[in-house]
């Protein structure tokens, strides 16, 4: 049964959902903008008999996960943009040792410091691999407060059915908006037994071990084709999208993701009240990409062209591209540097499509 729906911050419901996901080590080190994770978590995880540590740096936060992992504990760090980058190699260790994790990253504009207002300038490193060898973790991006709760929830699940990390992906604008939020008074908990956990022999005759480390190049190529082969098999099972007005022959559609979905939604209204079918294809799971119902959307007559609405200088439209590939055009609009777009500047370039005036490709 649900609970009365609460209003509260998107990056306090990060904290409060994996606490009901029974998340109980949290490590951190504060960036905006995202600190209010860490601000909740300061308080929350003592109250539920957990463990809260603002780590010395994100490196030492992003090991303390792997540690406390290794253990067979559910756990979760949080940062943004700069932080993340600085946990790559930790991540890529995570990956290589299998365990299951999850990371929040509330993007910030970019490259290098840059500033605290949203982006999504982070797709290429969620998705592509931001550290060193072959491997990938499941990022899921959520599109509202309420969903936050959902997918942060789903996210632990997801660890511990693969045993990967789990990537939450949002942006400043979804961390620090406040909406309503309706928790479950019992979360879907899925409890999977963890016999290679490193937690002490336990009447085995050998030591548990984690590591990462194959120095032997068979051994290592072995473990990197188990990886991959573990990688197919989410690639079938795991894949989440949200098709807005896709039903009833769409001549445009969105490509879009978080932020940008939101805003999209508007623009879809106000394009068919001028007469102009639009749809969109929302991405929920970054990786896997929804390659499929895109490609299928590529085959419909009724499609004249797609348009990827971003905040970068265009990142997912490059696996919008591979998925039509090639049978309908692909236009872009994206903002940088914090800004957001306008919906009449993603309305105008949706009439320039319908006219046929507008040339593929571009940002503004």
């Amino acid at each position: 049964m649900a609970q009365k729906r609460v209003l509260m911050k998107g990056n306090e419901v990060i904290a409060e959902a994996a606490i009901r996901a029974g998340c109980r080590n949290y490590f951190g080190y504060p960036i905006t903008p995202q600190t209010e994770v860490m601000h909740y978590m300061a308080k929350k995880m003592v109250e539920a008999g957990g463990n809260f540590v603002q780590a010395e740096s994100e490196l030492a936060a992003i090991n303390m996960v792997y540690g406390a992992a290794s253990a067979g504990f559910r756990a979760m760090t949080s940062s943004s943009s700069p932080g993340i980058s600085l946990k790559q190699e930790g991540i890529s260790y995570i990956a290589g040792a299998e365990l299951p994790a999850v990371v929040v990253n509330i993007v910030r504009a970019g490259p290098g410091l840059g500033g605290i207002q949203p982006a999504q300038g982070d797709y290429f490193q969620a998705t592509k691999g931001g550290g060193h060898g072959d491997f990938r973790n499941i990022v899921i991006a959520p599109a509202s407060v309420q969903e936050i709760y959902e997918l942060v929830v789903d996210a632990f699940n997801l660890a511990d059915k693969y045993r990967m990390m789990v990537m939450i992906m949002g942006d400043g604008t979804l961390g620090q908006m406040m909406e309503p939020v309706a928790f479950r008074d019992e979360e879907p908990i899925e409890n999977i037994a963890k016999p290679w956990a490193a937690c002490g022999r336990k009447g085995d005759d050998f030591h548990h071990t984690v590591t990462s480390i194959y120095i032997d190049p068979d051994v290592l190529e072995k473990k990197n084709i188990e990886l991959q082969e573990k990688y197919k098999i989410v690639e079938a099972n795991e894949v989440r999208y949200e098709a807005v007005c896709m039903d009833d022959d769409p001549e445009i559609v969105i490509t879009a993701f978080s932020t940008c979905s939101r805003i999209s939604r508007n623009v879809i209204r106000q394009a068919r009240d001028m007469g102009i079918k639009v749809g969109m294809i929302r991405p929920i799971t970054l990786w896997p990409f929804p390659s499929k119902p895109i490609a299928e959307a590529a085959d419909m007559p009724s499609v004249k062209g797609f348009i990827d609405v971003e905040l970068n200088a265009g990142q997912m439209i490059e696996d919008v591209r591979l998925a039509v590939n090639g049978k309908k055009p692909v236009y872009f609009h994206g903002r940088m540097g914090g800004n957001l777009p306008m919906q009449k500047e993603i309305l105008d370039k949706i009439v320039a499509i319908h006219e046929g005036t507008l040339k593929e490709g571009g940002i503004v």
